[in-house]
C-alpha cells in the first residue's frame, strides 16, 4: 500500500472535524455531492452487502419537516442539503455498523471537500416511522438519521444546552496488551 503523500494534513484535517449545525444558504454543487455519493458507494460494508439506498433531500420543505420530528434537530431546516441513509433492514446490528461507517466517510468527505456536515438522528420508532412517511421510504427499510451537509458559517453548538468540547488525555483511554495495564 502507497503513502498518501500528505498524510499529516489528512489525519490533522480528521482530528479539526467537528459538527456543524449552522451552514450559509449557499447549495452544495452538483460535482461535490457527486464526490460524495461516490464516496458513500465504495465505503466498505459487513460481508460486501452494501445495504444502503441514499435520499438526497435538497427540498427546503422536507428538511423542515425531518427538523421537526424532535427539538434537538431543529436545524436541519437550515441546511441546504440532507444525505437520508437508508438501510436493507436485514441483519440489524452489522447494518448499525455499516451504517456508522457510511456516515463518518461522509462527514470525513465533506470536511476534505470544504463543505461541513452533521449527522442528525431521527429519535424513537415513530420518528423514524415518521421520517420514512415523509421521504417515501418503505417500512420494511430501516432509516435513522440523515447527513446534513453545506458551507458552515460556524461550528459553535447553537442548541441552549451544548456540551462542552475537548477529549481526555491517552493516558486515560488507551491500554497495550490488556485493558488494566498501565501506559508506558
Amino acid at each position: 500500500m502507497t503513502a498518501i503523500e500528505n498524510a499529516h494534513d489528512v489525519t490533522s484535517a480528521m482530528r479539526g472535524l467537528r459538527q456543524a449545525r449552522q451552514y450559509r444558504q449557499d447549495p452544495v454543487p452538483d460535482d461535490v455531492l457527486a464526490e460524495l455519493l461516490e464516496v458513500a458507494r465504495w465505503t466498505g460494508s459487513s460481508r460486501n452487502t452494501q445495504p444502503w439506498h441514499f435520499v438526497v433531500v435538497r427540498d427546503r420543505e422536507q428538511l423542515r419537516r425531518l427538523s421537526e420530528l424532535r427539538p434537538p434537530i431543529g436545524w436541519v431546516a437550515d441546511a441546504p442539503l440532507g444525505i437520508a441513509i437508508v438501510l436493507n433492514g436485514g441483519s440489524t446490528a452489522s447494518e448499525a455498523y455499516d451504517e456508522g461507517r457510511v456516515t463518518e466517510r461522509l462527514l470525513l468527505a465533506a470536511h476534505l471537500l470544504g463543505l461541513g456536515g452533521g449527522i442528525a438522528w431521527y429519535g424513537d420508532s415513530d420518528q423514524q416511522a415518521e421520517a420514512k412517511r415523509i421521504l417515501g421510504i418503505p417500512a420494511e427499510r430501516t432509516a435513522r438519521s440523515v447527513v446534513v451537509l453545506g458551507y458552515p458559517t460556524t461550528t459553535r453548538d447553537p442548541r441552549p444546552n451544548p456540551v462542552a468540547g475537548g477529549r481526555r488525555p491517552l493516558t486515560e483511554i488507551v491500554s497495550y496488551d490488556r485493558f488494566d495495564a498501565p501506559t508506558p
